[in-house]
């Protein structure tokens, strides 16, 4: 079995890396990553001992290197995006372009290997804020984000494709990923970060804006096991049932690291933020998925690998890093390092 794994140097797409390695040591990985600003060598510096592994910088809109890397491989995960929300109110482009043409140009090149199974990796966000219950697979699409958008748009692309030609493609759509080698911009390692640092916390609005937690490990099972035994043709979200106001989040995040409620500024919260996203998962459980651990197990193993590795995290919240948090937070009314916080 030969794997391409597209976002590998990235979170998710790294730990799915690791995973392969340890519980299929006898396939083949192969990760591409064009390394932008979320995609760090050092994520998968450790994989590079296993022979089976090998690595290439390249962009996954780049139909000449699809070319030459696909035919060799029985399977193409493609983790490869730009995931967050906040960069993507700011400007889409890059969105539209990796997320809708990087998986059109994947699956224009399956196309002509039709053997080669395609999975796709989506998000809980595509369905949009749920007032109440919890969006199954058939739940229609209501992306509420740029980001959102260009997720489900690629999903649509990817089925169009099985529709069409036939192609075996799979989709999985997970919720609120969290674990070691996040980069520190989403809220779990940015809070984490900023905390060890001895810097406040920035909470949008009033905090009870509501996510499931899923750790990346399970999540990365979950993966595995659609691409294993996934049917053709179908979607599977992945969920925890941990789902918990930020607020929630965010106070047990300053019990890890032993810091006070002071350390949280509630700053204006960002256009068009999503009140609940919430997942059923019975047919990956259908398939014998569970998550492995509770929340609280795993934020204390999170906020241990960030205590543990600074070398790793301080680099990333320099230079292009530092004009962002100020660009997106420290300008928010709310927001001051010098004062305690309110609301």
């Amino acid at each position: 079995m030969r794997v391409l794994v597209t976002g590998g140097a990235g979170f998710i797409g790294s730990n799915f890396a690791r995973l392969l390695t340890s519980e299929r040591p006898s396939w083949e990985v192969v990760v591409l990553d064009k390394l932008t600003y979320a995609g760090n060598p050092a994520n998968i510096g450790d994989l590079r001992v296993f022979d089976g592994f090998s690595f290439l910088q390249g962009d996954i809109c780049d139909r000449e290197l699809a070319n030459g890397i696909i035919p060799a491989c029985d399977a193409v995960v493609n983790f490869a995006a730009e995931t967050h929300v906040d960069r993507s109110l700011a400007g889409a482009d890059d969105f539209v372009r990796t997320d809708i043409l990087g998986a059109n140009t994947m699956l224009e090149v399956v196309r002509r290997h039709p053997r080669i199974r395609y999975v796709q990796i989506s998000t809980d966000e595509v369905y949009g804020s749920l007032a109440a219950g919890s969006a199954s697979e058939d739940t229609p699409l209501n992306p509420g984000n740029p980001y959102s958008a260009s997720k489900a748009g690629a999903d649509l692309l990817a089925l169009s494709y099985h529709r069409s030609f036939g192609l075996d493609v799979v989709i999985t759509r997970s919720s609120n990923n969290f674990g070691p080698y996040q980069y520190p911009e989403k809220v779990m390692p940015l809070f984490l970060t900023n905390l060890l640092e001895g810097k406040p916390v920035p909470l949008y609005g009033d905090g009870m804006n509501v996510r499931d937690w899923l750790f990346v490990e399970d999540n990365c099972r979950g993966v595995l096991l659609v691409l294993e035994k996934g049917v053709s043709g179908e979607i599977y979200n992945i969920g925890a049932g941990n789902e918990l106001p930020n607020i929630q989040v965010t106070m047990m995040i300053l019990e890890a690291v032993g810091a006070s409620k002071e350390m949280i500024r509630y700053v204006e919260d960002r256009p068009g933020h999503d009140r609940r996203y919430s997942l059923r998962w019975d047919k990956l459980a259908a398939l014998g998925w569970r998550p492995r651990a509770d929340f609280a197990a795993q934020l204390a193993i999170t906020a241990a690998w960030y205590r543990d590795n600074r070398a790793w995290w301080e680099p990333l919240k320099s230079g292009e890093f530092r004009e962002y948090y100020r660009r997106m937070y420290e300008g928010r009314r709310g927001y001051s390092e010098a004062t305690p916080a309110s609301g």
